[in-house]
């Protein structure tokens, strides 16, 4: 079984700038880590390997700066990784990414399933994995919170809905997008560091893969931001310190008379 894992390299979450102008991220000078959501799908692509055995290979769509994360992937323990990397891809939206992100797929041969993160912690859409199973034509089965097993040429699971659990079956090749309950990710071990800075990972540029200009960065996102702002807080508020008996009395008091005056006591 060949399983391929997109992953992302995200900035962290205390660090996420946007670029006013072009409504992108910001990527440069930022300190960066594997989208969290991902280390859940690399979990979920390394269990079933060494349950069935087959190839875990991730692939990431970034500046060469997202090596590092296709290095950590590695330290997991895949077996090997992928770099789709080209100015001409900056600037990608959800659309435009999941393109790129397919047509390298393709470049990297057959596959059988392809396990992606539930979403991005930087633009949090959820919405490049399915665009990524639209692009190859094949089945996308979103918010997979259990694999109940392979067999027959497909894959048993369990989705995650609102009204409680989903059981659904797919056959190869297909993609599906987890969440957390899905597995719990282990940690890069010490032969799996020493294997990624040995390993050479191929970067893939445009002319690599057979891309339409139309469709990739910037020019090709028919999504655009139009303007960027932050939340104002309007709201001021008061805060009462209460270190003794008596101040907690007072606090208390104040608090009571406070919602008598907005009519919230009956």
């Amino acid at each position: 079984m060949k399983i391929l894992v997109p992953i992302k390299q995200v900035p962290e979450s205390s660090n996420v700038k946007m670029d006013p102008e072009t409504g992108t991220v910001v990527r440069a000078g930022v300190e960066t880590v594997v989208n969290p959501l991902d280390l859940y799908a690399l979990e979920a692509a390394l269990r079933l390997k060494e349950q069935y055995g087959g190839t875990v290979t991730a692939v990431s769509m970034g500046p060469p700066q997202a090596m590092k994360a296709l290095k950590e992937a590695v330290a997991m323990g895949c077996d090997g990784a992928a770099l789709l990397s080209d100015r001409k891809f900056g600037g990608s939206d959800t659309c435009a990414t999941s393109y790129i992100l397919a047509q390298g797929i393709r470049a990297l041969g057959g596959f059988d399933l392809l396990i992606t993160g539930e979403r991005a912690t930087d633009g949090d859409t959820a919405q490049v994995g399915p665009g990524i199973a639209s692009w190859l034509d094949i089945p996308a089965i979103t918010y997979v919170s259990k694999i109940g097993g392979v067999e027959g040429g497909g894959i048993r699971l369990e989705r995650l809905v609102e009204e409680g659990y989903q059981l659904v079956s797919a056959q190869f090749p297909c993609l599906i997008t987890v969440v957390k309950a899905v597995a719990t990710p282990r940690l890069p071990t010490l032969k799996g560091k020493i294997r990624s800075m040995e390993l050479n990972i191929p970067v893939y540029a445009a002319e690599k893969m057979e891309l339409n200009p139309d469709f990739i960065g910037l020019k090709g996102s028919p999504t655009k931001v139009v303007k960027i702002a932050s939340p104002k807080v309007t709201r001021s508020g008061k805060t009462l310190v209460a270190e003794d008996e008596l101040a907690l009395q007072n606090a208390a008091d104040e608090f009571i008379a406070l919602l008598d005056r907005k009519g919230l006591i009956a």
